[in-house]
């Protein structure tokens, strides 16, 4: 018996394994960057979206999905911060002449991003 066979229908490749022919199959693997909201989001739907997250794991595109919502959340967190910043004028000088009060602003519109995004990549469920 040869050691491994090809399926020309399937196009999988099968290894011989004592008398028993078993296909070689290999989960895809990439290599993704899960930041912050990427894993507060799989805690999210692994919690209040059971058939979601389990369909995205069945079909080996979880990492690339969380990855893409990560990215998404740390792009509109950043711009949210700067929009909130310029339009109350949050400036270095601030900083430079009121350390706490810079502080203070820069705490409350780093919460009101944070809120808005987690909103928007959960559509608003949470």
């Amino acid at each position: 018996m040869k050691q491994t066979i090809h399926n020309e229908k399937t196009g999988i490749d099968y290894t011989l394994v004592g008398e028993v022919y078993l296909p070689n199959l290999v989960l895809p693997h990439g290599d993704y960057e899960i930041g912050v909201w990427g894993e507060r989001y799989r805690e999210y739907i692994k919690c209040h979206r059971k058939a979601f997250y389990t369909s995205l794991k069945i079909q080996c595109e979880l990492d690339e999905h969380l990855q893409e919502v990560d990215i998404r959340a740390s792009e509109m967190y950043d711009r949210l911060v700067n929009q909130f910043a310029q339009r109350e004028d949050i400036t270095e000088q601030l900083k430079a002449a009121d350390m706490m009060q810079w502080v203070a602003a820069m705490n409350n519109i780093s919460n009101r991003a944070r809120e808005i995004v987690w909103n928007d990549i959960t559509g608003g469920d949470e």
